[in-house]
């Protein structure tokens, strides 16, 4: 039996402080889709895979701290603080996060931020 929606999405969070991309990767259905809301959404599990790619060459160590989860049905919602680890300092970014989930995999996954927050944190545009 397949892990709950919840479960893989909790787990996928957790894995961010271990800074592998291939246990990140595993989450994912091939055709996903991953959209941070201020920039345009990329569509495939590669494409994502160079996104996070991208994330993890820039910053010493991400981490994920869910304040609030919740779930209805395959669809799971994470209030969360992003915490990217860079040049030394701590950014933290409060996120709220969007994922469906299906038979295990991660099909879409959607993070809504204040980008000014982002690029007052780290200088970095995204996209």
């Amino acid at each position: 039996m397949a892990d709950s929606p919840e479960k893989v999405v909790r787990d996928f969070c957790d894995a961010w402080a271990r800074g592998n991309i291939e246990e990140l990767m595993s989450f994912f259905a091939e055709d996903a889709v991953y959209h941070n809301i201020p920039v345009p959404p990329v569509k495939g599990a590669s494409v994502i895979r160079e996104a996070f790619l991208g994330f993890a060459k820039l910053m010493d160590k991400i981490e994920l701290e869910n304040l609030n989860v919740a779930a209805n049905g395959n669809v799971v919602f994470t209030e969360r603080i992003d915490n990217f680890y860079w040049k030394g300092k701590k950014r933290s970014l409060p996120v709220a996060g969007v994922f469906e989930v299906k038979d295990g995999k991660i099909t879409a996954h959607r993070d809504y931020f204040d980008y000014s927050t982002w690029m007052n944190a780290t200088g970095i545009p995204l996209g």
